[in-house]
C-alpha cells in the first residue's frame, strides 16, 4: 500500500471527521474541519493518502505568537487510523507539519499533549520536540496535566522603537520580540491641561513638539540601544487629535528617512488591546476587547492576530469623557475619573437610580450622554433644593450605571463569539470597580481575563511597540507619504458591516 502526504481538501472532510470520531471522545465535527479549510491564510492541513483512502491527518495553526523571539506555529491535531499505526505514519505527518510551518515562516512548532499519553510523548520527542513546561490540571474532564512541547530553534528577536502622541502624552519605548519592554518613557501634559478642565489640542501639539526629541533619546538610553541596534520604528498614526498625531508621525518619518529603518503604523485602539497582552503573555485570539478611555468606548472582536471587527461603540460620549464632565460639574478637577473612582468606594451604588442606557437594546453600542445629563440634573436639583450633594453616593451610583451596561454587553459579546480571552484596555481600564466586575463576570463564564496594570492603561508607547511587532512580521510598513488619520478605523477589510 503506497502512502502519499498531500494537502487536505473538502472532499476529505467526511472521512477525516469519521476517523476523528473513532479515535477521540472530544472529536472535531465536519463543520469545524470545513471551517479550518476556509482559513488558508492561517491553517495547513495534511492527510496521509493510502491508495485513495485517508488513513491519517495533521493540522497546523500559523499563529503570530513568538517563543524566545522566534515566530511559531501550533500543531492542532495529528492522528493515524488504528490499523495503520506503528508504521511510521505519525512521524511522517509530524515531519510534514514541521515542514509546512517552516515554509510559512514559522521555524518553531509547539504542541500540547496529555501527560499520560506516553506513545504521543515518545513520538514527539523522537521528532525533535522538547518539553517547555507542564500545565497542572489543564484537562478539565480528568484533571490531567498538560505537557507543552516545542521544536528547538535558535533565538531570533526584533527590536522596535515605538512613538505615541495621539493625545496628551508624549511617549517612546523600545520593545523586543513584541513582549519584552526594554524601556518605556512617558512625558505627561496633564498639568498643562488641568487648568482648562480638559485637553486643549493646540497646547497638546506644542508640548509634543517640545518633548519628543528628549523622550525618544531617554527611551533609547534606558534600553541601552542605538539606532543601529533597531530593526524597525513604529508610530501611532490614528485615531486621535490630528495635530498631536502629526507631530509623532512627522518625527518618526524623519527618523525612518535618516536611518533607513522601516516604519510601522499602528492603530491606537489596537495598541490598547496589546497593552493587556503585554500583561498576560499567554493571552491571544480569539478574544473580545473592551477599549474604554477618554475618547473611545468600543467592543472589538479579534478572531485572529491582526483581524478586528468592531461589534459596538459609543454613539455619543466616551466613558472617560463622561467621568470628566461629571467631575467638572462637581468641581473635582481634571482628570475626573480617578477622583470619582476613589470617592465611589465610600458611597452606595444603589443610592440613586441612574439610567442604564441601551442595556437591553439588542446591540453592542453604548450611549452615555443621557446618563451624564441625568447625573448633572440630579446635582442641580439637589443644589436648588438647598440640599448638599452626597458626592460619594452620587459617584458610586454613576459608576455602577456605567459598569452594569459594560459588563452585560461584554458578557454577551464573549458568548456570541466564543472568545477564549477577554481583554480590557484604555485609561478607564484602571477603574477598580470595572476591573473587578468584568473579572468576576468573565470568570463565571469560564473566560480568562487579561487586564494591563494601570501604567499600561493610559497612553504609552510600549503597547505601540507590542502591536507593531506583529505588523512588522507581516511586512506591513508605512511609506514616507503616509498621513495621520484622526478617525482611523480599526476594522479589518470586509468587517465594516459586521456590527450587530
Amino acid at each position: 500500500m503506497g502512502v502519499v502526504l498531500r494537502a487536505m481538501n473538502r472532499d476529505d472532510v467526511s472521512t477525516v471527521a469519521a476517523l476523528e470520531g473513532a479515535l477521540f471522545d472530544d472529536a472535531w465535527s465536519e463543520a469545524l474541519f470545513f471551517d479550518e479549510l476556509s482559513r488558508p491564510e492561517s491553517r495547513r492541513w495534511i492527510v496521509a493518502d493510502a491508495d485513495g483512502h485517508v488513513v491519517g491527518y495533521a493540522g497546523v495553526w500559523l499563529t503570530l505568537d513568538m517563543l524566545g523571539g522566534v515566530p511559531v506555529a501550533h500543531l492542532l491535531d495529528v492522528a493515524v487510523r488504528e490499523d495503520q499505526q506503528r508504521r511510521g505514519l505519525g512521524r511522517a505527518l509530524v515531519g510534514a507539519a514541521i515542514a509546512a510551518a517552516a515554509e510559512a515562516g514559522r521555524p518553531c512548532l509547539t504542541l500540547e499533549v496529555r501527560a499520560g499519553n506516553a506513545p504521543a510523548l515518545s513520538l514527539y520527542a523522537s521528532c525533535g520536540f522538547e518539553v517547555l513546561g507542564v500545565r497542572k490540571g489543564y484537562y478539565g474532564d480528568t484533571g490531567e496535566d498538560c505537557v507543552v512541547m516545542a521544536t528547538a530553534q535558535p533565538v531570533r528577536t526584533d527590536v522596535i522603537l515605538a512613538i505615541e502622541t495621539s493625545c496628551d502624552e508624549t511617549a517612546a519605548a523600545v520593545v523586543r520580540g513584541g513582549r519584552e519592554v526594554l524601556s518605556s518613557v512617558i512625558a505627561s501634559q496633564v498639568d498643562f491641561h488641568a487648568r482648562f478642565g480638559g485637553v486643549v489640542p493646540e497646547i497638546a501639539s506644542r508640548k509634543h513638539t517640545e518633548a519628543i526629541v528628549a523622550v525618544v533619546a531617554e527611551a533609547l538610553d534606558e534600553a541601552g540601544v542605538g539606532f543601529g541596534d533597531l530593526d524597525a520604528l513604529a508610530v501611532t498614526h490614528g485615531p486621535g487629535l490630528i495635530g498631536a498625531l502629526v507631530v509623532g508621525l512627522a518625527y518618526a518619518k524623519g527618523l525612518s528617512l535618516a536611518t533607513g529603518l522601516p516604519l510601522v503604523g499602528v492603530n491606537h485602539l489596537e495598541s490598547h488591546i496589546f497593552a493587556a497582552l503585554l500583561a498576560d503573555p499567554e493571552a491571544g485570539p480569539p478574544l473580545v476587547a473592551l477599549v474604554v478611555s477618554g475618547g473611545h468606548t468600543s467592543l472589538i472582536h479579534m478572531p485572529e492576530w491582526g483581524v478586528y471587527r468592531t461589534m459596538g461603540a459609543t454613539l455619543d460620549d466616551a466613558t472617560g469623557e463622561a467621568f470628566d464632565k461629571v467631575a467638572k460639574v462637581l468641581g473635582l478637577g481634571y482628570p475626573g475619573g480617578p477622583v470619582l473612582s476613589r470617592l465611589a468606594t465610600d458611597g452606595d451604588p444603589a443610592a440613586i437610580a441612574f439610567p442604564r442606557a441601551m442595556m437591553d437594546s439588542g446591540t453592542y453600542d453604548f450611549s452615555l450622554s443621557g446618563l451624564k445629563t441625568a447625573v448633572i440634573n440630579h446635582i442641580r436639583a439637589e443644589r436648588e433644593a438647598g440640599r448638599e450633594v452626597d458626592v460619594p453616593d452620587l459617584a458610586a451610583s454613576f459608576q455602577a450605571a456605567i459598569v452594569d451596561v459594560q459588563v452585560a454587553k461584554s458578557v454577551r459579546a464573549v458568548a456570541e463569539t466564543g472568545a477564549r480571552y477577554f481583554v480590557i484596555g484604555g485609561g478607564v481600564a484602571a477603574n477598580p470597580a470595572l476591573r473587578e466586575a468584568l473579572t468576576a463576570a468573565m470568570t463565571t463564564e469560564g473566560v480568562r481575563v487579561a487586564i494591563p496594570p494601570p501604567i499600561l492603561c493610559t497612553d504609552n508607547a510600549a503597547m505601540v511597540g507590542a502591536a507593531a511587532h506583529f505588523r512588522f512580521l507581516r511586512g506591513e510598513v508605512l511609506g514616507l507619504d503616509a498621513e495621520a488619520v484622526a478617525d482611523l478605523r480599526i476594522d479589518s477589510p470586509g468587517s465594516e458591516q459586521a456590527r450587530s
